[in-house]
């Protein structure tokens, strides 16, 4: 039970890293509009929908760690 639970934990690990690292930063709107980036109304609303997907899967992921490692912890 014990290596099963630590292959899932290594397993969201390294999901939760990944889906960290492909949300956008929350300064790239500011930067965006400063440099004068002419995006559609389409494209910005695609990104938002992409950030919004990759924040609740964070939430999820992290919950599914935190529960993991308490589990692993009281084995």
């Amino acid at each position: 039970m014990e290596i099963v639970l630590t292959v899932i934990e290594v397993l969201l690990s390294i999901a939760l890293i990944v889906v960290v690292l492909l949300q956008s930063g929350k300064e790239s709107g500011l930067s965006g509009a400063l440099s004068g980036n002419n995006d559609t109304y389409l494209s910005k609303n695609k990104g938002k929908n992409m950030d919004q997907m990759l924040a609740k899967s964070t939430k999820w992921i992290a919950l599914a760690w935190i529960i993991a490692t308490l589990l692993l912890s009281l084995i």
